[in-house]
């Protein structure tokens, strides 16, 4: 199993940060722009936290070379229930160096743009402090 699996799946936040490479690209599902570095990335992770209700990894697939991962999960936002997507790409030290999260569908999706967006100054506040 996948560490980041097994970090969120026991609810150990504080663990994943200490998983991301340095420059760390996260690909939004509901943001154009990427976001970078592990202390952005990993306040995030934060926010998804608190926003993400009953979240929990259905299966998860990894490509020929161990470096590319695939976590499908499911989770809710207020009454909306999630599909979505965790891609993970990991570079020679085995430090995620790209995290794309992909979710259904688009009013799943609208939840959880909605629910970031009242996160952000929060998550900003965490990615500024060491």
């Amino acid at each position: 199993m996948n560490p980041f699996r097994k970090a969120v799946e026991r609810g150990d936040i504080d663990a994943l940060p200490g998983m991301l490479a340095e420059d760390v690209v996260f690909l939004s599902p509901v943001a154009f722009t990427p976001y970078t570095g592990r202390a952005m990335v990993g306040a995030i992770l934060r926010g998804v936290a608190r926003v993400f209700e009953d979240m929990r990894y259905e299966r998860e697939f990894a490509d020929e070379s161990g470096r590319g991962h695939a976590l499908v999960f499911k989770a809710r936002i207020g009454d909306r229930e999630i599909h979505g997507c965790d891609f993970l790409r990991t570079n020679d030290e085995g430090l995620i160096e790209e995290l794309c999260v992909m979710v259904r569908p688009l009013s799943a999706a609208r939840a959880l743009a909605d629910a970031m967006a009242a996160q952000f100054e929060t998550i900003r506040r965490e990615a500024l402090t060491p």
